[in-house]
């Protein structure tokens, strides 16, 4: 069994660590040092080169260490027929719900208010609502998006979800398909964004759904650059529609240093920083994975790639 890395350059030692420990007959090649490639059984990848997962004949399994495969199955030159897991890790998943509990809580308290009265040196004291009164609206029940709306739940926080297919989670106000997504949006005061990127979600965060937020929401957007239409989101802030947005993602990455995001007053920008994989917790599915390719198993979260996701 060979399992060649690409993508993982800053971590390698760690991954080759925390997977030997696991899988101790592992062999493992690192890209592009990958050998004989009919001996490459398994792929380990972030961001392939396009094209360059057709070269192995006798790939079984495609491990993307990273929730989101839409950088995969964008790829004309994908090998038809070979599983692609996607990485479900507790690390991951714990990082972004705490990502975006404070985005969700840094608006509702209103810190950028706070933020800027400091840098007046003005004592702005205001009494603080109660999480019962914010409706905040989750786009997307997968893994991620269900364990993020739980925990803003347990905060107080009235939560809804929209999703492509029905879900039931308790103490969630849940709808789906694009029948109830206006029903969802209505009364939103944060809209937080956690769906995949696929042919019917780009573009989603868009004049249409900002209006029908009401006056004052808010955006919090982690998922992919391509979900939001940039002057859209720009139009509906500038006019006073919405009050700001919370932007992890973008169109183009690295966001250009002249980009009007950097220094709009009312859009906060991190890069990219969510959440990742941590080898030391993420190691086991992509070991467990290995066995199951080695034995021609379902992987564990394996995509349908009809679905995206």
């Amino acid at each position: 069994m060979v399992l060649m890395f690409k993508g993982l350059e800053d971590n390698r030692g760690d991954w080759e660590r925390e997977l030997k420990s696991r899988v101790p007959n592992l062999e493992i090649r690192v890209w592009p040092d990958v050998g004989d490639v009919d001996e490459i059984d398994v792929a380990l990848v972030w961001r392939p080169p396009r094209g360059d997962l057709m070269r192995y004949p006798n790939l079984r399994a495609i491990l993307n260490i990273g929730a989101g495969v839409d950088y995969l199955l964008a790829d004309p030159d994908l090998p038809e027929g070979v599983p692609i897991a996607r990485m479900v890790d507790p690390g991951l998943t714990l990082q972004m719900s705490t990502y975006i509990l404070h985005s969700v809580i840094r608006h509702h308290r209103r810190m950028d208010t706070f933020d800027q009265c400091q840098r007046e040196a003005a004592w702005c004291y205001e009494r603080a609502l109660d999480n019962g009164a914010c409706r905040v609206g989750v786009m997307g029940l997968g893994v991620l998006g269900s364990d993020a709306a739980c925990r803003l739940r347990d905060l107080g926080f009235r939560v809804a979800g929209w999703s492509r297919t029905p879900r039931r989670i308790e103490g969630i106000d849940c709808h789906a398909g694009h029948d109830r997504l206006f029903p969802f949006l209505s009364g939103c005061r944060i809209l937080v964004c956690l769906l995949p990127q696929t042919p019917h979600t780009e573009s989603i965060l868009n004049a249409t759904v900002f209006g029908a937020l009401p006056q004052g929401a808010y955006i919090v957007n982690t998922s992919r650059g391509a979900l939001l239409v940039e002057d859209d989101l720009l139009a509906a802030i500038d006019s006073g529609h919405l009050a700001g947005a919370t932007l992890d993602v973008f169109r183009t990455e690295p966001l250009p240093p002249d980009h009007v995001f950097w220094r709009h007053p009312r859009i906060h920008v991190t890069p990219h920083i969510a959440s990742n994989t941590n080898p030391a917790s993420a190691a086991s599915q992509v070991a467990e994975n290995i066995r199951r390719a080695t034995q021609g198993l379902p992987l564990l979260h394996e995509v349908d790639r009809a679905m995206g996701y």
